[in-house]
């Protein structure tokens, strides 16, 4: 009975207009990142395109997590990491429910980033990197718009959590 009427609560959460507007933020973080991936699969021909001296759009097919950490061949471990990546969007958007305005911010940032690549990893079991960074041969990880989003609220959240006083 306890776990009916907290789901209900957490329900009634979601339905707030402030938390919409914020869930909303994310899917349009991910629609972006959709967009970009879209195009980029459309137009990629297995050639790198030079963009300017710093930056390539080189397509590559990422099966670990952030810049691609954890990659493996094992369909086991790959669908553990997804699970747990399901988990852990769920968890920050029940934190984005119950937080502060600025915190639900940074939620729907890192919310609409990790659904982007959720999504990769449902659908084609790797996610399309494309970004490459690079100064003369130094090549940092190649990345997405997602990673971006993702790293930003991170970035931002541990920023955020140096000037809060306790």
């Amino acid at each position: 009975m306890n776990i009916l009427i907290n789901l209900n609560k957490i329900k009634n959460n979601f339905l707030k207009k402030e938390n919409l507007f914020f869930l909303v933020f994310a899917l349009i973080v991910f629609s972006l990142d959709r967009i970009t991936k879209s195009k980029i699969l459309n137009i990629y021909n297995e050639n790198t395109y030079f963009i300017n001296d710093y930056v390539n759009i080189d397509l590559i097919w990422n099966i670990g997590i952030g810049f691609g950490f954890l990659s493996t061949e094992s369909t086991l471990f790959y669908n553990l990491i997804s699970m747990l990546i399901g988990i852990v969007i769920l968890l920050l958007a029940y934190f984005l429910t119950i937080s502060e305005k600025i915190d639900k911010f940074i939620y729907a940032i890192i919310i609409g980033g990790a659904l982007g690549n959720f999504y990769d990893r449902l659908a084609y079991k790797a996610v399309p990197d494309f970004i490459d960074i690079h100064y003369n041969n130094f090549h940092w990880f190649t990345f997405n718009v997602a990673d971006i989003f993702i790293t930003i609220g991170i970035f931002i959240l541990i920023i955020r959590g140096f000037f809060v006083k306790i």
